[in-house]
């Protein structure tokens, strides 16, 4: 996951400052020491990395600090603040033309994912009520226009393309005029991957740029490639005047040295990073959510934003009400299961979570994707009546659905046994917050919290 090793390392930094009643200027220094060792680590650009230690210690040996009762959390929020900035403070949106329609040229390196990346844009657009247009501008690269063809087809999302024989320039051109025609009011314009140092290709875009004159300039940018990523971004922004860039790959990357660095040495903002493989995995890059994952402090508004646009409000509801009255089965378990999967993979949602970061690290922690899987096949092999009153499911039955779902008796009995104690949490927790009062309501959160054990079925 992005940041992996930097959100450990600093929060190691950080609980030792929190130990600490005053904080003298070496305790300061020392922590400082270690905060610039862990960004180097994570492949922040060397000249950031000194600016933003030197940004920091200024404010962290001030009066304010060694006046506060927790200096620690102080200087903690010193460089969280901070952070903010280095990544562009707030977010930087996609631009709006007054006269439709916005024209967005998207730029970057062979092997980037530009590509897949204007697709990703193009179904973003179209969850916010746009109309977008892609225009095929790579007539280089063998099947590239069919792979956005494809892509597009997948979230039914018009392409323009005049083929492989006519210019890029041309294509662009005429695409921007058929958006005009047909009410698109976006138009991203896909170009071929380029070197910077190809003078030709380098000299086409630029006659792309005037000849539809876009609104944004997207280069999208391996973020993978580290400090090469930033180096890119610099060498098209000095020929090409980019308005943003694009991060791919951000969740392959545990360093996140690219998103730290791309905004100081560029001065083009952060627009969007790309948080997985999916066409629907792509987000608006806020400055001050990742500086918050970054120091383990989780991202509860992006997560909020998943659910609010993914999870339907009715069923949970429902849900929220079988959970209250004990009347949860598995039927409900098997869609509430569906519901959270939309969200995207289980590890990049803990990240969301605050203080999860520690608990991930812990030595018996595991994520298994796989024993979701197989406990949704488990749940899939049983009948209607089954899913509704697991009391019934005997040893035939346990037998039938474990031959079914291609796992073991022993994986079954494991399930229903855990459904049952999850059934009976849920029961607590109704109990804790009904009509008891303070008392019970703390002592029921107790007891939940204190079954040793207590498991969830995946």
């Amino acid at each position: 996951m992005a940041f992996e090793g930097l959100t450990t390392r600093l929060q190691n930094v950080f609980g030792k400052l929190r130990g600490k009643g005053k904080l003298s200027e070496d305790d300061v220094n020392e922590a400082m020491r270690e905060v610039r060792l862990a960004l180097l680590e994570a492949d922040v650009n060397f000249k950031v990395v000194k600016d933003f230690i030197a940004k920091v210690k200024e404010k962290a040996v001030g009066a304010e600090v060694q006046k506060s009762f927790t200096p620690g959390m102080v200087v903690v929020d010193i460089v969280h603040k901070e952070l903010i900035e280095l990544m562009g403070g707030t977010q930087a949106k996609l631009a709006k033309s007054n006269k439709p329609p916005t024209v967005v040229l998207m730029a970057g390196l062979q092997g980037a994912g530009k590509t897949t990346l204007t697709a990703k844009l193009a179904k973003l657009l179209q969850s916010q009520n746009h109309k977008p247009l892609l225009v095929a501008g790579d007539i280089y690269r063998p099947a590239a226009i069919k792979q956005l063809e494809v892509l597009a087809g997948q979230i039914g999302v018009p392409v323009f393309s005049l083929g492989d024989k006519v210019s890029p320039v041309e294509i662009a051109k005429q695409g921007v005029q058929h958006a005009k025609e047909q009410g698109n009011d976006y138009v991203l314009i896909d170009t071929a991957g380029r070197l910077q140092i190809d003078e030709a290709l380098m000299e086409e875009i630029k006659q792309i740029h005037a000849a539809v004159k876009p609104d944004e300039v997207l280069l999208v940018v391996d973020a993978m490639t580290g400090q090469e990523a930033v180096n890119v971004a610099k060498s098209f922004h000095e020929q090409l005047e980019l308005t943003g860039v694009v991060l791919t790959k951000l969740d392959g990357d545990t360093r996140g040295g690219a998103a730290l660095s791309v905004k100081a040495v560029t001065g083009c903002p952060i627009k969007f990073a790309s948080m997985g493989e999916k066409i629907d995995q792509l987000e608006p890059f806020h400055p001050d959510r990742m500086a918050s994952r970054i120091l383990g402090m989780g991202d509860m508004l992006s997560l909020i934003e998943k659910a609010q646009s993914n999870i339907d409000a009715e069923k949970a509801k429902e849900l929220e009400r079988k959970m209250r009255n004990a009347e949860f089965t598995f039927e409900d378990f098997l869609e509430q299961m569906e519901q959270v999967r939309k969200l995207g993979p289980l590890d990049q949602l803990l990240d969301m979570l605050p203080g999860m970061n520690k608990l991930k690290n812990m030595p018996n922690f595991k994520i298994d994707e796989k024993q979701i899987a197989r406990t949704e096949a488990i749940v899939k092999s049983m009948t209607k009546a089954e899913k509704q009153k697991p009391e019934i499911i005997n040893y035939s039955r346990r037998k039938r659905i474990a031959a079914g779902s291609g796992t073991s008796l022993a994986e079954v009995n494991k399930l229903i046994r855990q459904f049952e104690e999850m059934k009976k949490m849920m029961k607590q927790f109704s109990g804790m917050m009904g009509p008891k009062g303070p008392k019970g309501g703390l002592k029921g959160l107790k007891n939940m919290l204190g079954g040793k054990n207590m498991r969830f079925p995946f």
